[in-house]
């Protein structure tokens, strides 16, 4: 069995060498990548790159000349105010973009771009503390004045990529498991990472950590 382990951010892809730093670092049509070993089970990382278009041409690409059979996201997310905690882990279960505006038809560009991960593969109980549910992505940091929206779709996080990821995966009929942490908390007001990218930078690498530390017992829990 072959697993594609794809970064997006720049910031998390810097905090995920330094915990391989024995890789030997090669590059492919969308950026770095190196490979391990784990458990006799070889995983590829790939860093896709940030923002939706990046990762669906990454993702594409990855999966029509790697063919791996599980595609493992992992990389940070902003909460929101009295819906999540900084250090929540989101086991992705449903995807949508919200920033494409339609005004000349009265049609659902949010279900389009919707996507269902089907997580039937993945045993339960879940390894470890996880927040199931829905993600909203967008090539914007969060902006205050979009969460109440948000939030009554029933979204309790906002990245730049997981919806990306998850509609070419569902193209595919790829495997995809998406944890994302929580990096900070946005609320009407803002963040307290907007303006300080440190912020950002330094629980990237708390967060990388940790998460690729709980990857083997994920990879325990997947049905092959």
């Amino acid at each position: 069995m072959k697993i594609a382990v794809v970064i997006s951010a720049n910031a998390e892809w810097a905090a995920v060498k330094p915990v391989y730093p024995n890789a030997k670092i090669e590059h492919y049509a969308y950026g770095e990548c190196f490979q391990m070993v784990l458990d006799d089970m070889p995983i590829t990382y790939f860093h896709t790159g940030w923002g939706k278009t990046a990762s669906a041409g990454a993702l594409q690409h990855i999966l029509d000349v790697y063919s791996p059979d599980l595609v493992i996201n992992l990389g940070t997310c902003g909460g929101f105010d009295g819906v999540v905690q900084q250090g929540n882990v989101i086991l992705v279960e449903r995807t949508f973009m919200y920033d494409i505006v339609e005004l000349m038809e009265t049609v659902s560009v949010l279900d389009y771009y919707a996507s269902a991960l089907d997580l039937s593969w993945l045993a339960e109980p879940d390894p470890f503390p996880v927040r199931r549910g829905i993600i909203a992505s967008a090539d914007s940091d969060l902006l205050p004045d979009r969460t109440p929206f948000l939030k009554s779709q029933g979204v309790i996080a906002a990245d730049w990529e997981s919806a990306a990821l998850a509609w070419v995966a569902r193209k595919n009929n790829a495997r995809l498991l998406i944890l994302r942490t929580v990096s900070d908390i946005v609320s009407e007001k803002g963040s307290e990472a907007y303006d300080n990218i440190e912020v950002f930078n330094e629980r990237s690498k708390e967060i990388m950590k940790q998460l690729i530390g709980q990857l083997p017992e994920w990879l325990k829990a997947v049905k092959f």
